[in-house]
């Protein structure tokens, strides 16, 4: 159990940005990469300079409002790939085998496109994200990179609570549709 928690860790991370985790577990684990799939294929030295590049185009970019439109399009896009790739990196560092690995990416998967799909909604209805969350974004994806690792438990627990709040999420949006619909109807 303690390695799906870990996994969804490191999948949340990827819904939220899609750079910044890949670079991370490169950098905390020498030779994860090796067992990264699609990664694994790539020269090391390209990896990292194109995961170094776009790391710093999400921090950056984030942080104004055409920034933000094309990051959620890319976002949107690759987080379901990123998501599965972490998970199935964690799963596999973990010593799981098997079948049970491509359960594992694909509930990563869809666990990053959720958590996307919440920061596309969140922009939309705001108008644009403010700094504020999107520091905090920052943050939070590299503590769930890092207790993926060393905190397994609380790090899948983080994750949990961020689908929970994209459940919540979900429900508000649809009360606020409601209401603007039946007023756009009404006038």
């Amino acid at each position: 159990m303690v390695e799906v928690l870990a996994a969804l860790s490191a999948s949340a991370a990827a819904g939220i940005r899609i750079a910044l985790p890949l670079l991370l577990i490169g950098l905390l684990q020498n030779d994860l990469w090796a067992k990264v799939p699609l990664l694994s294929q790539i020269s090391p030295q390209i990896v990292v300079g194109i995961l170094v590049s776009w790391s710093l185009f999400e921090i950056f970019a984030s942080k104004q409002l055409l920034g933000q439109r094309i990051l959620n399009l890319v976002q949107l896009i690759f987080s379901p790939v990123v998501g599965t790739i972490m998970s199935m990196a964690i799963a596999e560092a973990t010593n799981i085998e098997g079948w049970l690995i491509i359960v594992i990416g694909v509930v990563g998967g869809l666990l990053a496109l959720v958590l996307q799909l919440v920061q596309v909604g969140w922009f939309f209805r705001w108008r644009g994200l403010p700094v504020w969350m999107l520091l905090s974004q920052d943050i939070l994806c590299i503590c769930l990179v890092v207790f993926a690792f060393d905190a397994p438990q609380q790090g899948g627990l983080i994750a949990l609570l961020l689908l929970w709040l994209a459940i919540r999420s979900y429900q508000d949006w649809y009360r606020w549709y409601s209401a603007t619909g039946k007023s756009k109807v009404k006038s």
